[in-house]
């Protein structure tokens, strides 16, 4: 594995186990609406991009990305992003963390999907049986819902749209970031300045809520940032297998505060990770078989 894949994966991995104890910091601040953390996570996070934009020296990539033609392509992934991020802590908030996991556990299917009809990534076959169990899987808990998952199919449908856009256009995350924030900025201003006119509590019930408030910026951007620097350095169909991370670990922390585990769920987990098991076996074999030297003839 050459030094920038192995980058890939830590920064992939981190990204992925922050989003999986994310619900946490949502259930903390969840008696304040949905749309205003939203515009919270929007307007702390700008500070923060632009604090690692100074700390990395990427003013001029910046002011050059504003007046080219890749900012209307980040505008789009904006508005994605900003859907994903309001539906998924309205989910949480209405103790729907099962669902929203399950849209990401359907999330690196249709990555794998995309990569191999879109982007040329053709799957080997012990590949193709991993894909095979996360189906299952999330088969299995589609019928245990019972009914249409639209939270988790809509949360699917925008991050992986997200991910297309920001493996396909070439900047640096922290500045990718920060243009998107930045392009989002003035509206979510604008709504928390009408919820402040309208006497809605925007900034929660104390100093407590306003510092967990403040911590959207960061625990928005970090992730974001590693999933990019991530998406930039791996296959698509690889970052579709790792990011099982994330939900599975979402799944943990909606046990944790009293979400059914009933034994169809627990079927679906162990599908799941079967086949995550599988893509990292073939993964690492087909490593080894590429690090082995040529023989001459």
């Amino acid at each position: 594995m050459s030094s920038e894949s192995r980058l890939g994966v830590f920064t992939g991995l981190g990204a992925y186990v922050m989003w999986g104890f994310l619900p946490i910091y949502f259930k903390l601040v969840g008696h304040v609406a949905a749309t205003d953390i939203l515009a919270h996570r929007i307007a702390w996070s700008l500070p923060t991009g632009l604090l690692l934009i100074v700390i990395a020296n990427r003013w001029s990539e910046l002011f050059a990305l504003l007046k080219s033609r890749k900012a209307l392509w980040l505008l789009l992934s904006s508005v994605l992003i900003a859907g994903n991020w309001l539906l998924y802590i309205w989910a949480v908030g209405a103790e729907r963390v099962m669902e929203a996991s399950l849209g990401y556990f359907i999330n690196p299917l249709v990555n794998v999907a995309i990569g191999a009809i879109f982007l040329s990534e053709r799957l080997r076959r012990l590949q193709w049986v991993a894909v095979a169990f996360a189906c299952a899987g999330v088969a299995v808990e589609t019928y245990e819902l019972g009914r249409l998952p639209w939270v988790a199919l809509i949360l699917c449908a925008t991050f992986a749209s997200y991910a297309v856009i920001r493996k396909q256009v070439p900047i640096d995350s922290r500045v990718g970031f920060t243009m998107e924030v930045l392009l989002l900025f003035p509206i979510a201003v604008i709504w928390l300045f009408v919820g402040v006119q309208q006497g809605r509590a925007v900034f929660g019930d104390g100093p407590g809520d306003f510092g967990l408030l403040m911590l959207a910026g960061p625990l928005t951007a970090f992730p974001l940032i590693l999933f990019a620097l991530s998406a930039r350095r791996l296959r698509f169909s690889t970052i579709g297998i790792m990011q099982y991370v994330g939900p599975s670990l979402q799944f943990g922390v909606a046990l944790a505060y009293g979400e059914a585990l009933t034994p169809v769920r627990l079927a679906t987990f162990a599908l799941i990770w079967i086949g995550v098991i599988l893509f990292s076996i073939d993964a690492y074999t087909h490593d080894q078989k590429m690090r082995r030297p040529v023989r001459q003839a």
